[in-house]
């Protein structure tokens, strides 16, 4: 049992860790947009365009606790969790750029993405219950 124990908390770990990682690579997308619009093909210039570089960073970040992640969960989960950053992304850019807007389209987009993430999460609750009731 203890055994058990053990492993749903690490896949509940693995589980905050890949939400985690969703906020901080939508930020870096956020930043990403900012540095494309000063992007110029003059690679010192690029050396000092600090949005391209901070979204690059945030990226990396992300990238490495998704993978950290990967280690105490199922792909099949994580990987569909991960999909929300379209969420937090098409949520922010509003925000961020006049350019972007949400309609009625786009918000039926995100109900069907979280719709699919939580499927999946209720489908892996269900297996990982079965597995550690054995």
């Amino acid at each position: 049992m203890k055994k058990g124990l053990i492993k749903m908390v690490g896949r509940k770990w693995a589980v905050i860790l890949v939400l985690l990682s969703t906020f901080i690579t939508s930020g870096g997308q956020i930043f990403l947009k900012t540095g494309a619009s000063r992007l110029d093909w003059n690679i010192v210039s690029q050396l000092a365009n600090t949005p391209l570089l901070a979204g690059f960073f945030l990226y990396a970040i992300g990238s490495v606790m998704l993978i950290m992640a990967l280690k105490y969960n199922e792909l099949s989960l994580l990987y569909p969790i991960y999909s929300l950053n379209f969420v937090w992304v098409s949520i922010m850019s509003p925000y961020f750029f006049e350019s972007d807007s949400m309609n009625a389209v786009k918000w039926l987009g995100v109900l069907v993405i979280i719709l699919g993430v939580s499927c999946v999460g209720i489908g892996s609750a269900k297996a990982l219950k079965k597995e550690v009731d054995g």
